[in-house]
């Protein structure tokens, strides 16, 4: 059930530079990395580089069943979804960026070079930043005096169904 709206999920999504990429591993075990969150298209779907030799990339093509979680400040999101591998050059070329020599010292032309789109099925998110903050302290006051739990709006708190992902949430 959405209880959120895609537009303020997409405009926080779109607030982030750096995300938790979660994968499942050969041993069942769940495994989390950094990434550079480098575009965030319209529909939601998120692009990160990383090494063709790298365990994600063995761990997404076995199962493409991936997580995303970004936190900043006040704010938080994460997005259950399906990943896939590409070595398309021309996207590679169009999301390089000088600061990834870093990572990649040969450069946008390294054979070893992928990308990874993350395509969200579902998304949550927390924004308890600037004005919404205040209004969660306010919330989370009233709640402690009256001996209840604090009401959220959806400008606070939601879960949004994407690319036809389920309709319930796991909340």
């Amino acid at each position: 059930m959405e209880t959120g709206t895609r537009e303020k999920l997409m405009g926080l999504l779109k607030s982030f530079r750096n995300a938790m990429l979660v994968t499942l591993a050969r041993d069942n075990t769940l495994r989390s990395r950094p990434m550079a969150l480098l575009k965030v298209e319209d529909g939601g779907d998120c692009w990160f580089m990383t090494g063709l030799d790298t365990g994600k990339v063995d761990e997404i093509e076995r199962n493409p069943k991936v997580n995303v979680s970004l936190q900043d400040d006040g704010k938080f999101l994460s997005l259950s979804g399906h990943a896939a591998i590409t070595r398309d050059r021309q996207k590679i070329n169009e999301l390089w960026s000088e600061h990834l020599k870093v990572y990649f010292p040969k450069g946008k032309d390294d054979p070893n070079l992928v990308l990874i789109r993350m395509t969200p099925t579902e998304g949550e998110y927390w924004d308890n930043e600037g004005l919404q903050g205040l209004k969660f302290l306010l919330e989370a006051a009233r709640a402690y005096v009256t001996g209840t739990t604090p009401n959220v709006d959806s400008g606070q708190h939601g879960s949004v169904t994407m690319n036809g992902g389920p309709t319930t949430s796991a909340r």
